[in-house]
């Protein structure tokens, strides 16, 4: 057998390994069997005095409305979860991930998002990596009036989260949606808007069943966004009016989490 032939079965064996280990990875956080091991590491995103601040003052309990908020949905599709999640806080990292592609580049985003694998698994600082643990990195900034934070994004693969918030404590609790909404995207889960940010009808809307005109008080989750009595595009002040709505809770695997837990029939 050729080096090249020897070569080659070596990289299909890393990506066999690779592919395994994913599903391996979402099976076991997917299965609703135990709470999710969530872990938030915090970092000081603009090197501000306020976001050391805000970090150095962070508690667990911080985002204690997050595991509400999942206790409450997946009770209501009939999946009894307390707590839903365990979540540590884990010490301040001073290195930021990296970023990804602006362009939005096929072959630059799947660059990049090897590279934020391997980045986290450095911060790790372990030898085998954590299978089901989901990571979220907040990157924390001090507000500036008219401008605004950088996208957040989760990743399915590598269950990590990299999620931009505000150095206030008045926005903790919007905050935490944002952390959810990445937090459910490692599960998972789509998102339910548009372009423009718009939430996509039914999908996108609590209370679907009314007619998508009317005004909500509550969000979609994966929308983020609601349109107000006013017709105008807001977000909610916490995690208290939102939802997880069918199609999301469906990703989630929410229903089969059921089944598997309590036996039930299709």
């Amino acid at each position: 057998m050729t080096f090249r032939r020897i070569r080659i079965l070596l990289l299909l064996g890393v990506l066999a390994a690779a592919v395994s280990l994913t599903w391996l990875e979402q099976s076991l956080v997917r299965s609703w069997r135990a709470p999710l091991d969530v872990a938030v590491i915090p970092i000081n995103g603009d090197g501000s005095q306020q976001a050391a601040e805000t970090i150095r003052t962070l508690h667990e309990s911080d985002f204690d409305d997050i595991n509400a908020f999942l206790e409450r949905e997946a009770a209501r599709y009939g999946l009894k979860l307390s707590p839903a999640m365990q979540l540590t806080l884990l010490p301040a990292l001073d290195e930021q991930p990296p970023a990804p592609p602006r362009d939005g580049s096929v072959l630059k985003t799947i660059y990049w998002s090897l590279q934020l694998r391997w980045w986290v698994y450095q911060q790790s600082g372990q030898l085998l990596p954590q299978l089901g643990t989901v990571k979220l990195f907040v990157l924390y900034h001090a507000p500036q009036d008219g401008v605004a934070l950088e996208h957040s994004l989760g990743l399915q693969k590598g269950l990590i989260g990299v999620v931009h918030a505000f150095a206030d404590p008045r926005q903790t609790r919007q905050n935490n949606i944002v952390i959810a909404h990445e937090l459910l995207h490692t599960l998972g889960a789509t998102d339910k808007y548009d372009a423009e940010g718009r939430p996509v009808y039914p999908q996108g809307y609590a209370d679907p069943e009314l007619p998508q005109l009317m005004p909500r008080r509550a969000a979609e989750i994966m929308a983020g966004r609601l349109v107000n009595a006013a017709g105008r595009l807001v977000m909610p002040p916490s995690l208290e009016e939102c939802v997880i709505g069918s199609m999301t809770a469906h990703e989630l695997n929410f229903d089969e989490g059921f089944r598997r837990r309590f036996g039930g029939g299709d």
